[in-house]
Formats: C-alpha cells, sequence, structure tokens
C-alpha cells in the first residue's frame, strides 16, 4: 500500500506541474536502497552472489580489509596487522601467513571473538564446501585443489559418492576412520591457533591468497563456534565431520541468521516483502556507522523504485542503464559512477538436466531440444552471431560498457584488444545453424526457454534481442523469454536446469585466474552448471593450461597463457562475453561519505555513509 500511495502522490504532482522538493533529510537515522531481489542465503560459506555478499559484507567480518576504493592495499580487521613478508608474518617462501586475533572483539550476541573462532570459521567452510558455492577459492589456495570431494578422492583413493550418501551417511563403517584421517591429517593442520594468532598453512605459494581473505568476501567472514555448534552447525569434532557436507541451502541453521561482529546487526529479513532491515550494533569495536538502521529492499519494478527516489523515501537505487535518463536531473538527486572488475556473459549447458522443464519436448523435433542441444559447437556459433552486441552496449546501456573478446575484463593480464570476437552477423548465424546437428535442426527448429532474473532489464533485453535475431531466420526457431525471483533463478541454475544462462562474474580477487577458473575450468563455479561434456571438454583442453598460468610468475609468460586459453575459448564458442559495464549509482544529494570499491558487493558502503543536505 505504501508504495501505491507514493506513486499516487509523484503522479499529483506531475499533473499539477511541480515537482516535489524535500526542505529536510527523510528519515535521517535511516538508509533505505532499492534494489532488485533478495539474498540468496545468509550462510557465509554457501553465498555466492551479490545480494547476499551485500548484507553478509556488513554483519560479518573478515581478518583484513581493502584499503579505501584500492584493491592492492589493505588494512587490518579482526586481524590486528596485515601479513607481509616485512614484518615476519608471511614466512616460508609464501607458504604460512600468521594473523595476530583482535582482542576485546564481542560477536552480536555478546560472545567474544577468539582466535579459536577463526579456526573453526575457516575449517566449517572448507568441510562444508557446497555445491557450485565459494570455497574452492580457499580450497585452491591451502590445498591445490578445486573441491573437498576431490581432494578426499585423491588422498583417500576412493570417490566420496562411494563413501557418503546424499543425506552425509557413511555407506559402510570401514570408511569412518578413512575420512577421521583425512581431516586430522591434511584440514586440521592447515589453520592452527598459536597463542593468540591464527596461521595459514599452505601447500605451495599462492600470490592472491590476501585478496581471497579481504572485506568483500563473505567465503572469508569469521563466525562464532559457539554459536554455530549450539545451532546444529558442524560440531568441531574429526568423527562425523561429513554429516554437514554440502548440505542444500534451506537446511543450513544460518539460512535466515546472521551472528557477526560487524558494524550491523541483522534485525529482520522480511521475505513477503523481499526486505532486510539491519540496524547498527553499537557494542562494535571500531568506529560506529552514523546510520542506526539500513533497510535494503528488493523492489523489482522501476517505476517504484524511480517514484520512491524522487519522492525522498529511497536514498539510493538500482538504477538500470537504459533508464538512466529518468533520473538524470530529478531535484534533489546525483549521479555516481564507478567500474568494477565485472563481466556480464551468457553461457550454454552442453548437457542440462533431463528433468528440466526448459527444454519443452526434450527432443529435436520443433517442440523441444534435447538436453545435449548446446554440445553441438555449431549451434553455438549461430548464437554467438545472432547478438548485436555493439546495439545493446549503444542503446540498452547508453554507451556505458565495452565488449570484451573472452570474460577477462580491461585492467588484468590476460585482456587483449587483439583477441577475436564474434561480430553480429545474421547470415553467418544461418550458416550454422544449417550445420547444426548434421541439418536436422533447420529442418526440424527448436523450442527452449531463456531465464532472466526479475528486476533486471539489461538481461531481460538480451534474451529478447536474442528470441527476435534467431527467430526471424527460420519460423520453426522458438524462443521463450521468461522472468523469475533471482533465487529461483540461482537455483534452476545450479542445478544444470538451464539451457543457457545470462549471468555476471563480479571478481572474488582481482586476478584472471577467478575468471578464467570461474568459467572455463572444469571445476570452475559456471564451469561445472555447464554440463558433463563441457566439463569432460575442459579437461581435456583447458584444466591443465589453467592450472599452469596460475602457477607462472612472470607477467608477459601469463599473458601469453591466457591468450591462448582465450583463444580456445572464442575457436568453440565457449560462451558469448557481453559486456564489461560501466555502472552508475543514482541517489540523493543528501547523501554524504559515499565511497566506490570495484571489489564491494552491493553499491552503498553502510558504515561510512550518513545524510546530511
Amino acid at each position: 500500500m505504501k508504495r501505491f500511495l507514493v506513486v499516487l502522490g509523484c503522479v499529483f504532482f506531475a499533473l499539477l506541474g511541480v515537482l516535489p522538493v524535500f526542505a529536510e533529510v527523510k528519515n535521517p537515522d535511516t538508509y533505505i536502497y532499492l534494489s532488485t531481489g533478495e539474498p540468496d542465503t545468509l550462510d557465509p560459506h554457501y553465498a555466492y552472489d551479490t545480494a547476499s555478499g551485500e548484507v553478509i559484507n556488513f554483519v560479518y567480518e573478515n581478518l583484513i580489509a581493502y584499503k579505501g576504493e584500492s584493491v592492492t592495499e589493505f588494512v587490518p580487521r579482526l586481524a590486528t596487522e596485515v601479513p607481509t613478508v616485512e614484518n615476519g608474518l608471511v614466512r616460508d617462501g609464501g607458504k604460512t601467513y600468521v594473523f595476530p586475533i583482535r582482542k576485546g572483539v564481542k560477536f552480536h550476541n555478546g560472545n567474544e571473538l577468539t582466535p579459536e573462532d577463526v579456526e573453526y570459521s575457516f575449517e566449517r567452510g572448507i568441510l562444508f564446501d557446497p555445491y557450485a558455492g565459494p570455497m574452492w577459492m580457499l580450497i585452491e589456495a591451502l590445498f591445490g585443489y578445486e573441491t573437498l570431494e576431490d581432494f578426499v578422492k585423491d588422498k583417500v583413493g576412493i570417490a566420496w559418492s562411494d563413501m557418503v550418501d546424499e543425506e552425509g551417511n557413511l555407506k559402510s563403517e570401514e570408511y569412518r576412520q578413512k575420512l577421521i584421517d583425512f581431516y586430522t591429517t591434511y584440514i586440521d593442520p592447515a589453520v592452527e591457533v598459536e597463542g593468540d594468532s591464527v596461521v595459514f598453512h599452505l601447500s605451495r605459494p599462492f600470490e592472491p591468497f590476501l585478496r581471497i581473505l579481504a572485506q568483500n568476501a563473505s567465503w572469508s567472514a569469521i563466525l562464532d563456534k559457539e554459536t554455530c555448534i549450539s545451532l546444529g552447525l558442524w560440531d568441531g569434532q574429526a568423527d562425523g565431520w561429513w554429516k554437514y557436507h554440502n548440505w542444500k541451502k534451506e537446511k543450513s541453521p544460518l539460512y535466515e541468521k546472521a551472528i557477526g561482529t560487524g558494524p550491523f546487526k541483522l534485525l529482520e529479513w522480511d521475505r513477503t516483502q523481499q526486505k532486510v532491515t539491519l540496524v547498527r550494533n553499537d557494542e562494535y569495536w571500531g568506529e560506529k556507522p552514523k546510520l542506526a538502521k539500513v533497510i535494503i529492499w528488493g523492489v523489482d519494478e522501476w517505476s517504484t523504485r524511480r517514484s520512491m527516489l524522487e519522492a525522498g523515501d529511497a536514498d539510493q537505487i538500482y538504477t538500470p542503464l537504459q533508464y538512466l535518463d529518468q533520473v538524470k536531473g530529478l531535484p534533489g538527486v546525483v549521479i555516481e559512477k564507478g567500474s568494477r572488475l565485472t563481466i556480464t556473459a551468457l553461457h550454454f549447458n552442453w548437457t542440462v538436466a533431463k528433468d528440466s522443464k526448459y527444454l519443452g519436448s526434450g527432443k529435436l523435433d520443433g517442440e523441444g531440444i534435447p538436453p545435449d542441444f548446446f554440445s553441438d559447437v555449431h549451434v553455438r556459433k549461430a548464437f554467438s552471431y545472432a547478438f548485436d552486441y555493439d546495439t545493446f552496449i549503444a542503446q540498452v546501456l547508453k554507451g556505458y560498457g565495452h565488449r570484451v573478446p573472452s570474460v577477462i575484463p580491461r585492467g588484468l593480464i590476460g585482456f587483449s584488444e587483439n583477441l577475436p570476437m564474434y561480430p553480429f552477423d545474421l547470415e553467418k548465424a544461418k550458416e550454422e545453424f544449417q550445420k547444426a546437428w548434421n541439418g536436422e535442426l533447420w529442418e526440424k527448429g527448436f523450442k527452449l526457454t531463456l531465464l532472466y532474473n526479475t528486476g533486471n532489464e539489461a538481461r531481460q533485453t538480451a534474451c529478447e534481442m536474442l528470441k527476435e535475431n534467431i527467430e526471424s531466420l527460420n519460423p520453426k526457431f522458438r524462443i521463450e523469454v521468461q522472468g523469475v525471483q533471482w533465487p529461483t533463478y540461482l537455483d534452476a541454475y545450479r542445478q544444470g536446469q538451464l539451457p543457457a544462462f545470462i549471468i555476471g562474474w563480479l571478481a572474488d580477487y582481482p586476478d584472471p585466474h577467478n575468471f578464467i577458473f570461474t568459467y572455463y575450468h572444469s571445476n570452475g563455479v559456471y564451469g561445472t552448471t555447464q554440463g558433463e561434456a563441457f566439463r569432460k571438454f575442459a579437461e581435456e583442453n583447458l584444466d591443465a593450461l589453467i592450472e599452469k598460468a596460475i602457477e607462472e610468475t612472470d607477467p608477459a609468460k601469463r599473458q601469453a597463457m591466457y591468450e591462448e586459453i582465450q583463444r580456445i575459448a572464442y575457436e568453440n564458442a565457449l560462451g558469448m562475453p557481453l559486456y564489461q559495464p560501466e555502472e552508475v549509482y543514482a541517489m540523493r544529494s543528501w547523501v554524504k561519505g559515499w565511497m566506490f570499491n570495484p571489489m564491494r558487493p552491493g553499491e552503498v558502503n553502510y558504515d561510512g555513509v550518513w545524510k546530511e543536505e
């Protein structure tokens, strides 16, 4: 009802030819940010999307944080020092990192932070390691593996699925001691408490390690061990740890709860309104926020977001670039800009789950597609030729974006403007479709569904452009474009239900490995969701190159390696890099202290902003 009244009020002012102007700051102690969608989960070790990270980032804390707007300098947070070779806290040629833990810090429930909480947090996350979740980064950095299950298989010599069922129960008692020994031999020694410090032992030097731990990373958040155990998370014991591995999202007691040490506390997550409310942590150990309350509200409809910003009922709103002109020049509204290390791309699922409802008939009969539809390179190339990249950037993004040859953004090693890119060419798209599936596709036609997350007009428009262009080539080609809520979208892609998916990647840490591994490695977060056929291709053609590139320290050699990987991606049409965006942020002029960091999830530094006219 409130939103309806706001819209009516703005219409009334418009009819009078008068724009509402407010002499006073509305809700001076409360910051209201209107986004789209809502968090996927509040469990830091499961969350791997910006909507979740935006909440987690201010409720929990990490050992270190990025300094201001920098992505290369750090400041201590729950650690009292940032480890360096110079201060003696990086040792053994980069294989040992020591973090002295800050004293006097309290969790939101009053429990005091201890080094044991830090050790528990990392071990719990590694053992949990949910499918398509973020823990691969720490597993790779510490142990040189991409998943816990791969690690177990290599060291124990038996596949995880042969030892443990989907409910976390042992299939035979003979495996109990093997899994206990795995924990005590490999996991427990990797993160240790030594006095007032926590020590990480890496299996090899891994240069991006500190960046993996920095403040934007929910996967490195510090949890309260006592509370986690009382809620039913891993009990901290070696015996039975496997029961806590790869839980479904809603099973985690931290799905809707959040108890950290951060500057804000979770007051409420109202799922019916997609609204999260945070309140200031008055017992915070550091500089306390000036704001008393933060509301992060998923309002999918653009007109409502705009009206609330104009009326002063919102302080900042998510603004798709195609609507930028509608907020430019509004009284009391300013536009800030920023450029993140992020890519938006469309990728193909080479082996869709057979029970997917987005396959139509599930056959190549004109009424659907087979699960392995995109395993044919000609289909992938046809889609790549059928998108008008330049028009999309110019008209939908209003010029606030760039084409990129691959999934490496400008500004990182590996990027090169000289790498090949698919042009918009419907004749070539037609030729590729005619070659696909030995000519059967052109003769029989196909029908499939493309999803986008509701409220993301750019992704909706991209899907609609593909639909229009591809359907223009053959009346037997049909594409349905369907919007769903963000958590629904995430679940569908993670479960292998989507034939193709548009998704963005904000750097976890500023290194090309974070993008290349994610999209192209067989164990990458997006690689694993592109189907079994893709994973097999990646294992045979890309994995070894990707693993070699992260171990190389010579920048020139790394550049050459990443260019080779990107050429393979181009030749095999492994995906459609749509754009690297330049982002805009529409907010009221009374917002002060707003700061942009390209690595921060979300759009607001709630711990630093305040409101003042």
